[in-house]
């Protein structure tokens, strides 16, 4: 039996580690890797755009057997048929022309059973989900507690972030490496961002200083307990999602396609390190200390 490919139904929002569906398609990659494309899955793949929250790794399993997925991935299929994965999809997510689906890559060749309109279970590697979305909701704090450590520093607006401070963080982000309980930003201090009211002498000269501020809000936000949330608009895997989070300076909301803890009383702590060793480029390093 044939399936038709339509766009992939995702649950990783509600925090599901586990489902069952209908194989779409299974496919050969140009790199030799196989793919499989289901209906519905709880795995969140790793954008080909901001590839900043790997994806998840599990199995596929049916009448007691399994494969391994290593790690999803986007997956697009154009009107005209062409299938295309992770960096090799030609467009941005969510473009006009193509269905967008969730891609399984596998350890290794599809067995018989998994086949186009097989029905299978999908289960996620739980802790290691968990473990990165402690990394990502830990990511956005760290983040937000950066841009109220630095509001002084600005001689111009430069737009206002989720809880309307001055946004350091989208003026000069320039990549985002989410790990388990942790993540890596870099943000890029040259002459754009000083032309843009950025005063970047005098961040140089406090860096000790705002990494204190930052540490203590953190300490405090994670004190408060706050519930989060991943809110999305629709079910399927290009519909928008955003990341909530009570703080007690107000609810946060940012766009977000990954996934997050349920509440900040998931974290001992949360901390973040300022690396400014090249003047040009702050490296901020955030390390969670998740609950037992």
């Amino acid at each position: 039996m044939l399936v038709s490919t339509s766009a992939t139904t995702v649950t990783f929002a509600s925090g599901a580690g586990s489902g069952s569906s209908t194989v779409q398609r299974v496919d050969v990659t140009p790199s030799g890797g196989t793919v499989v494309v289901v209906e519905s899955t709880p795995f969140h793949p790793v954008d080909h755009t901001w590839p900043d929250q790997p994806g998840d790794s599990g199995q596929i399993a049916a009448d007691g057997v399994s494969v391994r997925v290593t790690e999803a991935v986007m997956a697009a299929v154009s009107d005209e048929g062409v299938f295309a994965v992770g960096a090799d999809i030609p467009v941005k997510r969510g473009a006009e022309g193509w269905t967008w689906l969730v891609g399984h890559p596998l350890d290794g060749d599809a067995p018989a059973w998994l086949a186009e309109g097989a029905r299978v279970d999908l289960s996620v590697d739980v802790p290691r989900r968990a473990g990165l979305s402690r990394g990502h909701t830990a990511c956005h704090l760290a983040s937000l507690a950066l841009d109220l450590a630095l509001a002084d520093l600005w001689r111009k607006d430069p737009g206002a972030d989720a809880l309307g401070a001055p946004n350091f963080e989208a003026r000069a982000n320039q990549s985002s490496r989410i790990h388990e309980d942790g993540s890596v930003d870099d943000y890029r201090l040259g002459k754009s961002l000083r032309r843009a009211g950025f005063d970047t002498e005098t961040f140089a000269a406090t860096l000790a200083d705002r990494e204190v501020a930052i540490n203590a809000r953190l300490a405090e936000w994670v004190g408060s307990g706050a519930p989060s949330r991943v809110v999305p608009e629709g079910p399927t895997i290009v519909d928008r999602r955003s990341w909530h989070c009570e703080l007690p300076e107000g609810t946060a909301e940012i766009l977000c396609g990954g996934t997050h803890v349920a509440s900040l009383a998931e974290f001992v702590s949360i901390s973040v390190s300022l690396d400014l060793t090249d003047p040009q480029l702050l490296v901020m390093t955030t390390t969670a200390v998740p609950a037992a």
